[in-house]
């Protein structure tokens, strides 16, 4: 039966290819009053029976269009948008394969108030927003905002889930211009559904002092903006699933969301034993976690708003819930809340191979470690928008968190020189008891002056922190060779860190052309104050406690940092390009007093001066350049700087330098991109180069009989480090329902690295590349074919005879696929191959890697019945080399293996009139 209905839809679907007529329809929009074309008009076409949107572009410079498409209607309306312009529409015949329409004229909007006129325009190309339509891109049924988000024009969401908008990250997302549980853009796209939505704004990343005056920020991020219908801004919505599985695998997750125009409350709460942060409602493609993580990288661990789970290997169980509230008070205050609170059990096992590699020699390590973390945290985050008047702006935002830990802890080590002689080795446990508590708090005041951009600032950062630590260490260290030594330590460790941090800038900005020109003069006051206590006493036998102070492992330090910076910089700005360039001369005290060794003190005053800047040229509303410029200055932490023993490594003696100079750092920046509506294509190019001078490293000298280090820092000028990277994607419509998206691209990065080994200088230099291709293949409500492919080859080239020059290369395949038939029905796989000949014997060189899941929809579109299966093939590992310019290392660790899982979801929604959000398209403002 399934096989008819299934050969059934595939006939309808032929039949609809063989009554659909292509066509082209070409032209040109203008403006009537000014008599000059208009750049990124939205042109497109709907049916006339129920307005469904056919096919869309963007005028080019010239205001010429061209929409290629096919349809089995005899007739379209033509509509053209433009922003400030009345909305136009036209009845199309579509009796011919090449239709060219005369010139269309826009009216300007003539409204003398500021007027809202509805446009249902897909895409909306506004001076510095990019704008979409929700309802005119089609989604898979129970889309959530990143199903979304993967079918809109110039977006692009990677296998970690980051988002990119013509190239640029998105780091934050908000919901009506609000937070939502924090600036975690995860936890937004995953959770909300695309039928709440009505519209998504792309506009650059700005702090809200930036756009409250109207600065251009120098960050390089993007920030979403999902707008929700006033009229279906009211009522509840949210989700819960559960879902148990083979091995004891289980999760379950819930969301609440209350919306009331201005208020907003939402509460989270999720669990599970699967490496996911617990928010992903069972969702077909994104179920898995990142536990699906696979081979030659870590996994297992992820973090939700800063609140790490797990350890960056292993299995994890977590939970975790959380309350998001937003409101406006009164007409001149917004404020948002949010609580977290977390829970997570994390536990590993890993064993590795190193191969270390001295200037004259070389020696092997085997190390196997069990490692198990609890770990228990709340965070409260609070955001207060005070807009005194149309000129005055304060914004306060106070965030406190308290953790507490335990970690579990053992490892066996060995090491073994050249010929393979047992050197050394050690026994290890440890357990630790961690409590740590933080407050910050930032408060910031901007004043506008006058019409013409000048306005002053004053920004107040300060925190508090305080860290205690108890800590059980039992170890066994065993050196050998012409003069034996055993040292065996039964200590306890009770640690008392503070921290109290004071920073204040202030800003002014002086307007000498009307919003044009400016002369920008700063200054930066900063004051961390941080003290590290650390005891540890040795057991003593005859009382059978921990009573014998050990000074040699103890520390009592009090850090200070003093750091004052003027500065002034000049920025340039117009209709298409803007520019800026700063200066800052640093005063920097850095102060260490120890309350143990008073001859350590430390006391060293720093002066530097720092450049930045930036330049910005778009050559259309398609497409821009852009340039940066840093040199920045960093000086030698305090401990680097003290000379003091440092003993607590048996095998490795710390020595600091009190002669070590600031380093400095040059970072060069650039990138182009570009999108062409009309063909569908984006390109994007981005390169970085930084120079480092003076920089600190580490300085070891290894003894050639035990092995034993002694290690110390020093500073060393040549060092460089560089990336570049292309990415190429064109989508082609072959028909109605077919569709292929076609991505190419490289990512490349190189350095030069002078380091120390053994206390020989040597340098290294690394080239690695990386070119990859996929191709998306769709056919609309049927299928979907996504391959993916990408090789990685890594050069390591050394000026030192005894240092060997390697080459690696890595191999990754992926092949996505789903199935949309019979309805209500979704079969999806995730086949992934990873090959990578360079690991070690011993360790697994290659998988394949397949994830499988069939969901069906119940209770009209309500339910979701889902069965996954994670690791079909049962061969998933943790197994990874890393390389560096003295070392080689094999490592495995403890991995998620093969489950299979059956889900349940369920979605209520409440907004707007019987729960369904309306139809209503976009607002221009004149």
């Amino acid at each position: 039966m399934q096989k008819l209905i299934t050969i059934a839809a595939l006939l309808c679907v032929s039949l609809l290819f063989s009554q659909s007529k292509n066509f082209n329809i070409s032209g040109q929009i203008y403006s009537e009053t000014e008599a000059i074309p208009l750049e990124a008009a939205t042109v497109y076409l709907e049916r006339i029976k129920d307005s469904s949107l056919v096919a869309y572009t963007i005028t080019e410079k010239d205001g010429t269009f061209n929409i290629e498409d096919s349809t089995t209607d005899e007739d379209l309306n033509l509509l053209v948008s433009y922003v400030g312009y009345q909305s136009y529409k036209q009845k199309i015949a579509i009796n011919k394969a090449d239709i060219i329409l005369p010139k269309i004229n826009l009216k300007i909007s003539n409204s003398l108030d500021e007027v809202l006129i509805k446009s249902s325009a897909p895409v909306t190309i506004k001076k510095d927003t990019l704008e979409f339509n929700v309802k005119s891109f089609k989604t898979k049924k129970d889309a959530t905002v990143e199903d979304l988000l993967k079918q809109l024009p110039g977006v692009e969401i990677d296998e970690e889930g980051k988002i990119k908008v013509n190239g640029k990250e998105v780091n934050k997302i908000l919901v009506n211009g609000k937070p939502f549980f924090g600036n975690d853009p995860s936890i937004t796209v995953k959770n909300l559904t695309k039928e709440i939505i009505e519209k998504i704004q792309v506009v650059d990343t700005k702090t809200k002092s930036e756009a409250f005056t109207g600065e251009e920020s120098d960050n390089d991020n993007k920030t979403i903006n999902l707008t929700i219908k006033e009229e279906n801004n009211k009522g509840v919505f949210g989700r819960v699933a559960a879902g148990i599985g083979t091995d004891k695998r289980h999760e379950f997750a819930g969301m609440f969301n209350r919306f009331d125009n201005d208020q907003r409350i939402s509460v989270l709460v999720g669990g599970n034993n699967i490496n996911s942060p617990g928010f992903s409602f069972g969702e077909i493609e994104k179920m898995f976690g990142n536990g699906g993580s696979r081979t030659f990288s870590s996994n297992g661990s992820f973090s939700i708003n800063g609140r790490q789970f797990g350890g960056g290997e292993g299995i994890t169980t977590s939970k975790l819930g959380g309350v998001n509230y937003a409101d406006a008070i009164g007409e001149k205050t917004e404020v948002a809340a949010d609580y977290f609170y977390s829970n997570s059990d994390s536990e590993n096992e890993s064993s590795s191979q190193r191969e270390t590699i001295l200037s004259d020699s070389r020696y092997f390590s085997n190390s196997s470690t069990r490692s198990n973390n609890e770990t228990e945290s709340h965070t409260v985050n609070s955001d207060f928008e005070i807009k005194i008047d149309t000129t005055f702006l304060i914004n306060i935002r106070p965030s406190f968190s308290n953790s507490k830990s335990t970690t579990d802890y053992r490892s066996q080590d060995q090491t073994l020189g050249q010929d393979q002689n047992l050197t050394n080795q050690s026994l290890l446990n440890s357990f630790v008891e961690n409590k740590a508590n933080n407050f910050s708090n930032e408060i910031s005041a901007t004043k506008k002056f006058g019409n013409k951009g000048g306005f002053l600032r004053f920004v107040v950062n300060n925190s508090f922190s305080k860290n205690i630590s108890e800590d059980f260490i039992n170890s066994n260290t065993e050196v050998f060779g012409t003069s034996p030594e055993t040292i065996n330590r039964d200590q306890f460790t009770d640690g008392d860190d503070k921290g109290n941090e004071l920073s204040t800038e202030f800003t002014y900005r002086l307007p000498i052309k009307a919003k044009e020109f400016f002369v920008n003069f700063s200054y930066q006051y900063q004051r961390n104050k941080d003290q590290n206590r650390k005891s540890t006493y040795d057991l003593n036998t005859t009382t059978d406690s921990y009573d014998d102070f050990n000074e040699d492992l103890s520390t009592d330090f009090q850090y200070t940092d003093i750091k004052n910076s003027p500065g002034v910089s000049l920025s340039y700005r117009k209709e298409k390009w803007s520019a800026r360039f700063g200066v800052d001369y640093i005063f920097r005290t850095l102060k260490n007093q120890d309350g143990l060794r008073p001859q350590f003190d430390v006391e060293r005053d720093f002066k530097a001066t720092e450049l930045s800047s930036r330049f910005n040229y778009r050559f259309s509303k398609k497409a821009q350049v852009y340039a940066s410029y840093r040199l920045t200055n960093q000086t030698p932490s305090l401990r680097q700087l003290q000379a003091f023993e440092d003993v607590s490594n048996p095998l490795n003696t710390v020595i600091g330098n009190p002669n070590l100079e600031p380093t400095n750092q040059h970072r060069l920046y650039a990138g182009f991109n570009a999108y062409n509506w009309q063909e569908r294509t984006g390109f994007y190019l981005w390169s970085n180069f930084t120079k480092i001078d003076n920089q600190v490293i580490s300085k070891t000298e290894i003894d050639p009989e035990t092995l034993k280090r002694i290690t110390t820092y020093d500073n060393v000028s040549g060092n460089y480090n560089g990336s570049f990277g292309a990415n190429y994607s064109k989508s082609i419509k072959i028909d109605s329902i077919s569709s292929i998206k076609l991505k190419i691209g490289n990512w490349s990065s190189f350095s030069k690295n002078i380091n120390y080994n053994n206390n020989v200088l040597y340098s290294s230099n690394v080239l690695s590349t990386t070119p990859n291709f996929g191709v998306d293949y769709t056919m609309k409500d049927v299928f979907e074919f996504k391959p993916r492919y990408r090789v990685t080859f890594t050069k390591n080239k050394y000026d030192l005879e005894s240092f060997e020059d390697r080459n690696f290369t890595s191999h990754y395949v992926d092949f996505r696929t789903a199935f949309f038939l019979p309805k209500n029905f979704e079969w999806r796989n995730d086949i992934t191959y990873n090959y990578n000949p360079n690991i070690a014997d011993g360790f697994q060189k290659s998988e394949w890697f397949w994830n499988a899941s069939v969901a069906y929809s119940v209770l009209k579109d309500k339910g979701l019945l889902t069965l996954k299966v994670y690791d079909l093939l049962n061969q998933n590992t943790n197994a990874r080399r890393t390389a560096t310019q003295d070392f080689i290392e094999d490592k495995q660790s403890t991995v998620l293996k093969q489950y299979f899982m059956l889900n349940f979801s369920w979605k209520f929604n409440s907004l707007g009139s019987k729960g369904e959000t309306g139809n209503g398209g976009m607002y221009y403002m004149d």
